[in-house]
């Protein structure tokens, strides 16, 4: 279990640590261009790279949690660590309630990125079938 836990938490902090990095750009040079809407569209393919990315690496780095369950776990623990981050910067660092901040989301942006939330929340599952225990270890110890 502690793997598990240690996986969905490198995971979280990989998948937050980009998103966190872009906003820093987004919000500054992009909305001001684009629009909130188009410059939260326009980092979404970034963010599924990384997603994807970052699956694969939790996978390889923990082979503790290449099973089914464990890496639903990781994921769903990347998740609820993301959303409470989430939800927990707009309470207190934005000084708003729940309802002000899920209104303030744009529809388009805002059914992309919760679309993006649950292919996070499965990235490392949906990737499990490339890493099976035996194969990966065996190319990784290829010369």
């Amino acid at each position: 279990m502690t793997q598990t836990l240690r996986a969905g938490f490198t995971y979280f902090a990989i998948v937050m640590g980009t998103g966190f990095m872009l906003g820093v750009i987004r919000v500054p040079f992009l909305v001001p261009r684009m629009g909130e809407r188009w410059a939260e569209l326009a980092e979404m393919p970034i963010m599924a790279t990384v997603i994807f990315f970052a699956a694969g690496f939790v996978l390889r780095r923990f082979a503790d949690i290449r099973t089914p369950a464990k890496s639903v776990t990781a994921g769903l623990l990347a998740f609820a660590l993301t959303v409470g981050a989430e939800l927990g910067l707009a309470l207190v660092l934005q000084d708003r309630s729940l309802g002000e901040y899920i209104s303030s989301r744009d529809k388009v942006s805002g059914s992309v990125y919760l679309a993006l939330l649950l292919v996070f929340a499965f990235m490392p599952r949906l990737r499990l079938s490339s890493f099976s225990r035996t194969g990966v270890e065996q190319r990784c110890s290829k010369p």
